[in-house]
C-alpha cells in the first residue's frame, strides 16, 4: 500500500504516498463514485451505473486532461493521452466494478483508475484496485446505498488500531 488521496489525513503517517505505476493500492479512506460492467444495469444495483463498451478506457496518463477518468473515447473529439486501459478485457475483471474516489480532483503522478472490480482468478495481482470473486462483487454493488455514502477504508492494521478512535472508525473483529 501507499497513502492514497483521500478523506483521511495521512501525510504525517508511516510509509510511502500512492504513486502512478507503484503498484500500491492506496492506503486510507476513499468515497465510492459509480459503479460500472459489461452488462446493462441490473435493477438490484442502487449505485448509478455505466455500462462498458468497446469505446472505455480509464486513463492513466498523468499529462491529459482526461487523467484518472473513466471515459468514452468517441465521445473525446481530440484524445491528448498516450496511456490508458482499455475497459473490456478478454476476462471478466471488470465485468462489475466500482471507481474508488482516490485522487480526486486528480494531482498528476499520485496514482489512478482505481477499482474495486472482479478478480481473474485468486492468485492474479492487481495494479493497485481490490479485486474479489464475482459472487463477492455482486453482493456488495446491491448492498450499497449511495444515499448512505459508503466509503472504502483501507489500512495497515497497525495504522488502523492506531487512527481508529481518532477518524471514528468501528472496532475490527476479533481473528
Amino acid at each position: 500500500m501507499g497513502w492514497g488521496r483521500g478523506e483521511a489525513d495521512v501525510p504525517s503517517l508511516p510509509g510511502p504516498p500512492k504513486r502512478e505505476g507503484d503498484d500500491k493500492a492506496p492506503a486510507g479512506v476513499f468515497k465510492l463514485g459509480t459503479a460500472f460492467g459489461y452488462a446493462q444495469k441490473s435493477g438490484a444495483l442502487k449505485l448509478a451505473y455505466v455500462p462498458l463498451t468497446k469505446e472505455s478506457v480509464a486513463v492513466d496518463d498523468p499529462n491529459s486532461r482526461y487523467y484518472n477518468q473513466l471515459i468514452d473515447r468517441s465521445k473525446i473529439p481530440k484524445p491528448d493521452w498516450h496511456s490508458g486501459e482499455n475497459m473490456i478485457l478478454g476476462d471478466d475483471r471488470y465485468k462489475w466494478g466500482i471507481v474508488v474516489k482516490h485522487n480526486v480532483p486528480p494531482v498528476p503522478g499520485a496514482g489512478s483508475n482505481i477499482f474495486l472490480h472482479c478478480w481473474k482468478d485468486p492468485s492474479t495481482l492487481t495494479s493497485g484496485c481490490t479485486a474479489m470473486p464475482e459472487a463477492d462483487m455482486l453482493r456488495l454493488l446491491r448492498w450499497l446505498d449511495p444515499h448512505r455514502e459508503p466509503r472504502l477504508i483501507q489500512l495497515p492494521h497497525s495504522i488502523y488500531s492506531e487512527v481508529r478512535a481518532k477518524w471514528d472508525l468501528p472496532e475490527l473483529p476479533a481473528q
